[in-house]
């Protein structure tokens, strides 16, 4: 089972790179991120003509989460179902092929210290809990999507640099953590130890991709009993070198189910 994640930074503007790169790897489960459309205007025709399903949960402009799949996804739910967080379109949950997907688009944070970045510490904390409320450790579940925190110094291309600003503070360390020993397992680092490998450089620094100016925060986590089936996990550079990019890349993740 072939699972991935993409923060596309606007499907209408990156389908044509999604929908090659769907029909060159055919996945099981495409993530999607910071589609910025609402539902009405996502264009789900496009995927379904080629023969996927697709599951979205969008707003106008901003944020927007989407599963692009092989076969349909099952149970479908969005964000926290409850009435004690704003509704900002960040999550969106379903099982595909006896897998539970999580997918999430994590709140960048803005500035420290300022009301985004509060928001961001208390969307973490209620992630935590929605996870501990609806998950066991061993059921068969993947979380990905951008996870928007750098969390390790090799995760940034200069960690003395950025240290202590968004996506790479250590109350969104802490944060990470707590959600972390439920059970995650961050896939990627399974199989490479090494720095200097990201999934996001942004637009503003010149040759960001050449000289390897970048941040590692788009992530697959697995729980447990799915991360012992994980065999392989990696980032394609391609879709951020393609004409007129997201300033993200896919990260693909392999599981022998």
């Amino acid at each position: 089972m072939k699972i991935a994640t993409y923060n596309c930074n606007s499907i209408r503007q990156r389908a044509p790179i999604v929908l090659d790169w769907l029909a060159t790897y055919e996945p099981d489960v495409l993530a999607l991120q910071e589609t910025k459309v609402e539902d009405s205007k996502f264009p789900v025709e496009e995927f379904e003509e080629m023969g996927w399903h697709v599951a979205i949960h969008g707003q106008k402009s901003y944020n927007g989460v989407a599963l692009i799949t092989r076969e349909p996804a099952l149970d479908v739910r969005f964000g926290f179902e409850d009435p004690l967080f704003p509704e900002d379109c960040r999550i969106i949950r379903a099982r595909v092929g006896g897998v539970a997907v999580v997918n999430t688009y994590v709140p960048n944070g803005t500035k420290v210290g300022s009301d985004k970045f509060d928001y961001k510490l208390r969307w973490l904390e209620r992630f935590r809990a929605l996870i501990g409320s609806s998950y066991r450790s061993t059921d068969p579940v993947v979380w990905l999507g951008d996870i928007n925190i750098a969390p390790e110094p090799k995760d940034v291309y200069d960690s003395r640099k950025v240290y202590g600003g968004v996506g790479h503070h250590p109350a969104e360390f802490e944060a990470l953590r707590k959600i972390v020993d439920w059970g995650w397992t961050d896939c990627f680092r399974k199989f490479n130890q090494e720095g200097g490998h990201f999934t996001y450089w942004d637009y503003f620094a010149t040759n960001a991709v050449e000289r390897k100016v970048g941040w590692r925060i788009d992530h697959i986590y697995a729980s447990p009993s799915l991360l012992v089936r994980c065999t392989n996990c990696e980032i394609d550079l391609a879709p951020r070198l393609e004409e007129k990019p997201s300033d993200h890349t896919i990260v693909v993740a392999d599981f022998d189910l």
